[in-house]
């Protein structure tokens, strides 16, 4: 006889005896907002905001440093602004701006606040003050 193998998608079939007792803790296993744990580590994992090789250089260039508190503000202003349909966003954080390829999650360049006196951002569709 051969066994079957089942994925954790599929449950085990129950005997015909166990058919009225309520479904194992695993099989309903729901993390808050009614999400499964697939989607909150997927979500995770999707929700990063990368930095151009571009956009590296002038954090540098521009001594512009984000700590963890920063990088949430700014990945949540790219969600309201993907929400909105925007494709290129301007971010406003902390008197520094950002250009961001929405779509890709990808800041494109960064401006500290002595840099934008004067300039003029263009390829945006949309501002998002953080």
């Amino acid at each position: 006889m051969v066994s079957k193998m089942y994925g954790p998608q599929v449950p085990k079939p129950q005997r015909i005896d166990q058919l009225g007792a309520p479904a194992a803790p695993a099989q309903q296993r729901r993390v808050s907002a009614g999400k499964t744990e697939f989607q909150r580590i997927l979500h995770e994992k999707t929700s990063k905001v990368e930095f151009s090789a571009h956009a590296r250089k002038r954090l540098a260039q521009r001594d512009i440093k984000l700590d963890d508190e920063d990088m949430s503000r700014l990945s949540n202003a790219v969600d309201r602004a993907s929400d909105k349909g925007s494709k290129e966003s301007l971010v406003l954080l902390n008197g520094m701006a950002f250009v961001v390829s929405v779509s890709n999650r990808t800041v494109i360049t960064a401006i500290d606040t002595d840099s934008m006196k004067e300039n003029v951002v263009t390829n945006i569709d949309s501002a998002v003050i953080a």
